[in-house]
């Protein structure tokens, strides 16, 4: 596929999700395009009581330096997001995620703690210092990894995220996937797994194979906070036989160790 019918292909796919996540929040009309205006780049038309999407002409958006500006707007956006009333009015910020354009590799976990929603980057506490260290042992540094949450407000006490909130977020996280353009992703416990891929498969059943995010390998495990010690200590090694499943994927060499 060329790179021009790439980047066709990725505009609807963008539009597509948008649409998906509007309907999940409830969205069931939006008006059609003003004909007095010149057609943009993506629209919305409405046929009937259904959503459809339409991509036209799309101006790709493939340099770094185009989508890094596209990125900062879209955390504007998410900064300003009011959807989720509860989430809005106990935040102390939004959390939107870390790392470079163009990782090779995506953590996702599910939504911000406390310590992330004070400092307002993921995986800041406890169960982040884990992740740090599997990244070590992975032989890689946390700098050279994006990391991110399904959601980018903490829920109050630390609750499960409920499927409005992350319908909410949808169209947040598949753009900020779209610019950050990651080549393979691991999704960090049941619920960022679920979310992320559409699916009520429990994550014991989900880990040790490959699933596809649009095109984007994904690799599912447990989540750090689990591993911790007054929980699931003993899923250590699946984690880590999850992680050097990924790494062989990677084309990366395996460390002797790991924990």
């Amino acid at each position: 596929m060329s790179d021009s019918n790439q980047d066709r292909a990725a505009a609807a796919r963008q539009v597509q999700q948008r649409i998906e996540s509007l309907q999940a929040a409830g969205v069931e009309f939006l008006p059609g395009p003003d004909r007095s205006l010149p057609p943009p780049q993506a629209i919305l038309v409405e046929t009937g009581s259904s959503l459809f999407g339409e991509a036209a002409e799309a101006n790709p958006q493939s340099d770094p330096d185009t989508r890094r500006q596209s990125l900062a707007v879209l955390i504007d956006e998410v900064r300003e997001c009011m959807a989720c009333e509860e989430l809005c009015s106990t935040r102390t910020q939004t959390v939107f995620g870390v790392g470079p354009m163009d990782a090779e590799l995506c953590f996702i976990g599910e939504a911000p703690g406390a310590d992330e929603d004070r400092q307002g980057e993921p995986f800041v506490g406890a169960a982040g210092q884990l992740l740090t260290k599997i990244i070590l042992a992975c032989g890689m540094k946390r700098e050279e990894v994006y990391i991110c949450n399904i959601l980018k407000c903490r829920p109050p006490g630390n609750r499960t995220p409920k499927p409005n909130e992350a319908a909410n977020c949808r169209g947040f996280l598949d753009r900020q996937l779209e610019l950050i353009r990651p080549k393979f992703i691991c999704c960090l416990g049941a619920t960022a797994a679920q979310y992320l891929l559409k699916t009520r498969t429990p994550i014991g059943k989900m880990r040790g194979r490959f699933f596809d995010y649009n095109g984007t390998p994904v690799i599912c495990t447990y989540h750090p906070a689990s591993l911790l010690p007054h929980r699931s200590p003993e899923n250590k090694k699946l984690v880590w036989d999850d992680m050097k499943m990924l790494m062989q994927k990677m084309g990366r060499q395996i460390p002797a160790t790991g924990k």
